[in-house]
């Protein structure tokens, strides 16, 4: 975008930010950087705003003109103090050189330029708003890779985001020399840029730029025995293949279904791990010329709950993931014309508030294997979906009571332990399938099971 830069000058003054900084007299230069002046270049609004200070001093003026403290990010001598106030974030070092010298060590040309608060002028020595015009992300040097690593997943993270921008030729050969640097990266930090990818407006275009530059295969190596079986086998219908298909499909359903960031980004890592057992399953039928992958998806949740854990994802992020990743076929499996109600409210019953997550989960894996085609079995799946949104929006006015806690148990004879877990995850699977619904049929289940349990034990001594 071709933006002239006194109109850009005005449009950065405009901010809120920048208004509070005009009124205020520091005693040296303050400087407005990187993804903001990015951001309105774009005729986008920054989410955040970074500041370099010359002077150290102003930052106190800062915290009292917002009135509100800072607090320390990073470890010295690289620290960054954060201002978060409201709806604003700020984040602010301290320069330890020149505002030049600064830009040229920062990640890339588009997020190497400054606007000089105190002196009314743009500061940009990287040619950063000539790649913003161009569409371009650019990086300084091969060596800003070097020294952190995660900007080879950053690049795809704005080439995600960013409309109608492409990664310099250059920097994608560099990734592709250096991608085996990125496991030197916090687990944490690489989460989160894989995270913003996920629940970009195109995730399949960074999903697979990763994949071009095999930045994909050193985070998930898990996955580069997917791509080896559809190689070996010679599939026509890809494990791998699909499953990166399938990110196409994310934001289009979700503009339907309307999940929250949290949850979309669940149904986007449930996408990419939920055949993660298909090559360990892998089996071939001569007679009937068919292949199987028998409970593949026990093995895709083992892979995957490892995967989760040396990446860092919170124990809520995992459980949810999981759960879908156990429960990606069933709608497949009840999408044929003898399927009953019971069927879809058992579904329901199962997945609860994660009903519209799994929906998603199966269309964008449905179309990643058709290729994006309707045919006679993918309209009957949108039927289903149609049906499970019907009784989820009932679910939702009226949830499936617990009918016992662990306390009744314990005082019908139950021991504390994981076994009162195994008996209410028993009686509420009765509950679902309609066998068991009332609290009374709940205890009397629970005492058989009890006193089966005593039985086993005496026949064992």
């Amino acid at each position: 975008m071709d933006i002239p830069l006194e109109t850009l000058k005005e449009r950065i003054k405009g901010q809120r930010v920048v208004k509070y900084l005009l009124d205020c007299r520091f005693k040296g230069n303050v400087y407005l950087v990187g993804g903001a002046i990015r951001e309105l270049c774009l005729n986008n609004t920054p989410k955040d705003y970074d500041l370099a200070l010359s002077d150290r001093k102003d930052l106190n003026k800062i915290e009292h003109l917002f009135g509100k403290g800072v607090f320390v990010l990073g470890k010295k001598p690289i620290q960054i103090y954060r201002l978060a106030k409201k709806d604003i974030s700020i984040d602010i070092t301290l320069l330890d050189d020149t505002i030049e010298k600064d830009l040229s060590r920062r990640d890339f040309t588009i997020n190497a330029i400054a606007f000089d608060i105190k002196n009314n002028v743009l500061v940009d020595p990287l040619n950063g708003l000539e790649d913003i015009k161009k569409g371009l992300i650019v990086y300084p040097s091969k060596i800003s890779l070097i020294d952190d690593p995660l900007r080879m997943l950053k690049a795809i993270r704005h080439f995600s985001n960013l409309k109608d921008f492409k990664i310099h030729r250059k920097l994608i050969d560099s990734i592709k020399e250096l991608k085996h640097l990125i496991i030197k990266t916090a687990p944490e930090r690489i989460k989160y840029e894989l995270d913003r990818i996920i629940v970009s407006p195109n995730p399949y275009d960074g999903i697979k730029m990763m994949e071009k530059t095999s930045l994909l295969f050193e985070i998930f190596p898990e996955l580069a025995c997917m791509k080896n079986l559809d190689i070996e086998k010679r599939f026509v219908l890809e494990t791998f293949g699909h499953t990166i298909a399938g990110f196409m499909y994310l934001n289009k359903y979700n503009n339907i279904y309307q999940l929250d960031a949290k949850n979309l980004r669940d149904v986007g890592y449930a996408l990419l791990f939920h055949d993660l057992g298909k090559p360990h399953t892998f089996s071939y039928d001569e007679n009937k010329n068919v292949v199987h992958f028998f409970y593949h998806e026990r093995y895709s949740q083992k892979i995957a709950s490892n995967i989760m854990e040396r990446l860092r994802f919170s124990s809520i992020e995992i459980k949810n993931i999981i759960k879908l990743i156990q429960n990606h076929m069933r709608i497949f499996l009840i999408s044929n014309n003898e399927s009953t109600e019971k069927a879809i409210r058992r579904i329901v019953y199962k997945m609860e508030g994660l009903t519209p997550s799994l929906i998603l989960l199966s269309l964008c894996d449905m179309y990643g294997s058709s290729g994006g085609q309707e045919n006679p079995s993918t309209r009957l799946v949108h039927e289903k979906c149609d049906e499970l949104l019907i009784t989820y929006a009932e679910w939702k006015k009226e949830p499936l009571p617990r009918l016992v806690n662990g306390y009744e148990l314990i005082e019908i004879g139950f021991k504390e332990g994981p076994q009162i877990g195994k008996v209410m995850n028993e009686i509420r699977e009765r509950q679902i399938a309609g066998d068991i619904n009332e609290k009374e049929e709940a205890l009397a289940y629970a005492k058989q099971m009890l006193r089966q349990n005593l039985n086993n034990t005496q026949s064992h001594l």
